[in-house]
């Protein structure tokens, strides 16, 4: 049991730097306090499952990925998707920290919780996998369909959503390090 718990406050640290939250950005999505939070984070506080499971739903990621559980056997990935800010996210990579992959639904347009342009540290690159999108970048305005890849610096004012009626799948890479995704096309 102690072993299981031992790493608990790390994986809980870089979860939340992942997502670039602080420590009352996340007591605000979970009802945890910060303190209590921070407690965790460092290991001084033993974690129960009242508070793990808020941290789970928060983070998209599930339980067994905060407490380390060994494998089951079963090779099946078991995709949780999350609703954010009205999107549907879907995370694929189950790690924390490093450049880490989504799926994107964003809803139709005119149906989106907000059009204003965002910043955040990092860095992103998506590719359309349905749907148009509406790609605004600094004092830029794209519309892109499927096929088609933008990165960008996420310090610069940016927003994304579905250009038309219809919903917009991305599949997205996002490094809050800066870190960008490096694609190289292979040769036989």
């Amino acid at each position: 049991m102690e072993d299981v718990l031992a790493g608990v406050g790390t994986r809980l640290r870089a979860l939340r730097q992942a997502r670039g939250l602080t420590l009352a950005d996340l007591a605000v999505e979970t009802g945890l306090t910060g303190s209590t939070l921070s407690r965790l984070e460092t290991g001084k506080l033993r974690p129960t499952l009242e508070q793990l499971l808020p941290l789970a739903r928060s983070h998209g990621v599930p339980l067994d990925d905060l407490v380390a559980a060994p494998p089951t056997g079963d090779p099946r990935i078991h995709l949780r998707p999350v609703r954010r800010h009205g999107l549907i996210v879907v995370p694929l990579t189950r790690r924390p920290g490093g450049v880490q992959a989504y799926k994107v639904i964003y809803p139709p347009a005119g149906q989106a919780s907000t059009t204003t342009p965002q910043t955040h540290e990092g860095y992103e690159w998506f590719y359309v996998l349905n749907g148009r999108v509406r790609f605004v970048l600094a004092d830029q305005e794209f519309e892109l369909g499927p096929g088609e890849a933008a990165e960008f610096d996420t310090g610069l004012p940016h927003w994304i959503g579905s250009a038309d009626s219809q919903p917009a799948e991305l599949l997205t890479l996002f490094s809050a390090q800066g870190e960008r995704a490096h694609l190289s096309p292979t040769h036989p």
